[in-house]
């Protein structure tokens, strides 16, 4: 007999899987509180370091459905959601993402679709990527500084370094100017390089 299971994901934990496991519902389909996989992580990481995930893959069998609302849901990256669901088409597992039209991403059909879809969403991230490279080459040729500004002046950054020379430690250092010890070791690593020829 077959098992239905959701997944069901979100990126940050101030968000709530709430509106996907009803739109699951809606759909018509019944899926027992304790088969509903929800994570929280980002749709960027790779779908394998998914913990929930991982134990769901483990809990499927043969014949079994699994729903998701969205294809983003099972991840971002075009190439590891199409590995993902031939992986579970060979395990005869079915997957269904409702924003398809019900579609099951393991028939020739759906297969299709996905792939199309992937395409265009990877094409639509790449671009996205390469405005924001050209962007950022574009401020650093017009000599805008990028990053966060510094929390350090320029004479509390001598300052530090002065400290630094005279054998105090950076715990130390970073508690006389109410910062955090990477900002000390930050000015420590700038005042190194500035030194080499």
């Amino acid at each position: 007999m077959s098992r239905t299971f959701a997944c069901v994901r979100v990126s940050t934990t101030g968000q709530t899987t709430e509106n996907q496991i009803q739109e699951i519902e809606s759909a018509g389909f019944q899926v027992e509180p304790h088969r509903i996989v929800t994570e929280t992580v980002s749709g960027s990481v790779a779908i394998a370091k998914r913990r929930g995930f991982a134990r769901l893959m483990d809990r499927l069998e043969s014949g079994d459905v699994l729903i998701v609302t969205k294809l983003d849901r099972l991840g971002r990256d075009a190439i590891d959601v199409s590995t993902t669901v031939k992986a579970l088409a060979e395990m005869g597992v079915r997957v269904y993402c409702l924003a398809l039209g019900g579609a099951d991403l393991t028939s020739s059909a759906g297969t299709m679709t996905m792939n199309v879809l992937n395409a265009v969403a990877q094409f639509e991230r790449d671009l996205l990527i390469e405005r924001t490279q050209s962007g950022l080459k574009r401020a650093k040729s017009e000599g805008k500084a990028l990053g966060r500004p510094s929390t350090l002046s320029d004479k509390q950054k001598q300052d530090v370094r002065n400290d630094l020379a005279t054998g105090m430690s950076v715990s130390a250092i970073a508690r006389k100017f109410a910062t955090s010890r990477q900002t000390i070791m930050r000015v420590r690593h700038e005042g190194s390089l500035s030194i080499q020829p």
